[in-house]
């Protein structure tokens, strides 16, 4: 965590911050993304969402449905559209697994984090999960509590 800290390359673009409470994340998969120029200086301009997306492997290919990158104003002509679908760079083995794990087991494909790595290239972390029943969330939601309350009484009892 120090390295990303200090490296000025390494920069977050989007969180998905309810993918950890809607979804049991078992594992998670570093992929690579095909964009257009004028995206990448839309992102590098703090300018994506990927809170209400999602990946589906179809036909060989990973795909990340429903992602948000905002329009680029200064590409005029050649500018893109907000909600495409992008393609995935992922192995074969891996992505032999995604296909395994979302129609065998029943897991879905959440986007965790969209971030710039220690190269400058444009990355999206996506963690293989399990939906959350009612109870689950309610489960995590009293662990959170107990460990904040727990931290507050270590803290006055110093």
């Amino acid at each position: 965590m120090a390295k990303q800290k200090t490296d000025p390359n390494y920069k977050v673009i989007a969180e998905n911050r309810r993918a950890r409470f809607d979804y049991a994340i078992e594992d998670d998969v570093e992929c690579g993304i095909i964009l257009e120029g004028s995206e990448v200086k839309s992102l590098r301009a703090n300018g994506g969402n990927i809170a209400e997306s999602y990946a589906a492997v179809e036909e060989g290919e990973l795909w990340l449905v429903n992602s948000y990158i905002a329009p680029y104003k200064q590409a005029r002509t050649f500018g893109h559209e907000e909600r495409r679908r992008r393609k995935l760079l992922v192995s074969r083995k891996q992505l032999s697994d995604m296909w395994n794990a979302t129609q065998r087991k029943g897991m879905t494909l959440v986007p965790i984090v969209m971030y710039f790595n220690h190269k400058g290239i444009a990355k999206l972390k996506i963690g293989i999960a399990k939906g959350k029943k009612a109870h689950d969330k309610r489960e995590t939601q009293a662990k959170r509590d107990w460990s904040r309350q727990k931290q507050r009484l270590l803290k006055d009892n110093r």
